[in-house]
């Protein structure tokens, strides 16, 4: 494995030995915990007492089933709240706060790489994607340049992207990673990753140690509620992750559900229900392209279909009326008449074509997709 350029870290966290939480600093095995301040006995809600104490920080058994669902080392693996937490915590490893070392990112992209930036005092630099008429473009060699140019910490990247559907090449990743490897941390965001026919760049880790992959439980796996992120990293900057990342951070419940997910019945269920979605959304995308009011539609590699309007008013008045809430998205950039909208059930995918008055159309038979997991 190739070794882990520190410069990457903040200096002042380099040697940051983070918060040492009653789980974490317990030397010898107990059977009495009397060092946390827990209830000495079960709430009337949870009489078995399941939750009376304070959580692994990193539940041994969830870091263990995630790794090998994702096909890395354990000390890889980062769980957090959700993707959100994982890209706050690389921001805050990262980028000195209140400096000029910030993140590049290429809009229209993930609200949440620009947030946490912002709150941490650091600038955020973007490289717009390219607009092809049925899919979007990332120019990874434009943002290695400004990621050079600007010295940022941090590069993000959706893929498949969220709201455009489209994905990143990974040569074209390993390359961005190769030539920023002293210079940035290159993070792919993946949450869709399961919808797509895109090799995950969690295949390129060991090679390329300035590279990060998250994943979530929050999309196929339909645990969104559950609030489950992981981080798939080196492992010298997992181990600096793990330091700035505040106490407790998986509930014990969640470690449950997430256990339960990742079990082989689980898995079978959510590649069954990805098929069924994929088909849904070739559907989907037929039933917007057939509205008038829709000048567009692009292909994607995700769970949503991004349209562009020609009334967007108009046709979010449509829905709402009819008690559908789908994403506005004219905020964004390049987005100013464009609306995303998420794969549902068949059902609602009838609402959402009656609401629009275009005739449903029979739903395709899913293709059967090989497991999509790392």
């Amino acid at each position: 494995m190739t070794g882990f350029p520190t410069a990457l870290v903040r200096p002042d966290l380099r040697d940051f030995a983070g918060y040492s939480s009653a789980r974490t600093s317990a030397t010898v095995p107990a059977t009495i915990w009397l060092n946390a301040n827990e209830s000495a006995g079960p709430s009337l809600v949870d009489p078995e007492g399941r939750v009376r104490r304070y959580p692994e920080p990193q539940p041994p058994e969830l870091v263990a089933a995630l790794a090998r669902h994702y096909a890395v080392d354990p000390s890889r693996v980062v769980v957090g709240r959700g993707s959100d937490e994982a890209i706050e915590l690389l921001v805050r490893a990262a980028c000195p706060p209140g400096g000029g070392q910030g993140i590049v990112v290429s809009s229209p992209t993930f609200g949440m790489y620009a947030v946490s930036a912002r709150l941490h005092g650091v600038p955020v630099h973007d490289v717009p994607q390219q607009d092809l008429g049925e899919t979007w473009r990332v120019d990874t060699g434009r943002l290695a340049e400004v990621a050079g140019r600007e010295d940022a910490r941090v590069v993000f990247l959706a893929s498949p992207g969220n709201p455009t559907g489209s994905t990143v090449d990974r040569d074209d990743l390993a390359v961005l990673a190769y030539r920023l490897a002293r210079q940035s941390l290159v993070v792919v965001d993946e949450a869709y990753q399961e919808y797509s026919d895109e090799p995950s760049a969690t295949e390129l880790l060991d090679r390329l140690p300035n590279l990060v992959v998250l994943r979530t439980l929050s999309k196929a796996q339909g645990l969104a509620g559950a609030r489950v992120g992981v981080a798939l990293a080196h492992p010298d900057l997992a181990a600096v992750l793990h330091r700035v990342q505040a106490p407790y951070p998986v509930p014990e419940p969640v470690t449950r559900l997430a256990l339960a997910a990742l079990s082989a019945e689980a898995l079978t269920a959510t590649r069954d229900r990805v098929d069924r979605t994929l088909a849904e959304r070739d559907r989907l995308r037929a039933v917007l392209g057939a509205c008038p009011l829709v000048r567009s539609t692009y292909r994607s590699s995700a769970n949503f279909v991004l349209a562009r309007c020609s009334d967007p008013d108009a046709l979010l008045g449509r829905l709402a009326a009819t008690g559908i809430q789908v994403r506005d998205l004219r905020h964004q950039p390049q987005l100013g008449d464009a609306v995303r909208v998420t794969v549902g059930t068949p059902e609602e995918i009838d609402a959402v074509a009656a609401a629009l008055d275009v005739p449903p159309t029979p739903t395709p038979s899913p293709t059967l997709s090989t497991p999509r997991t790392a």
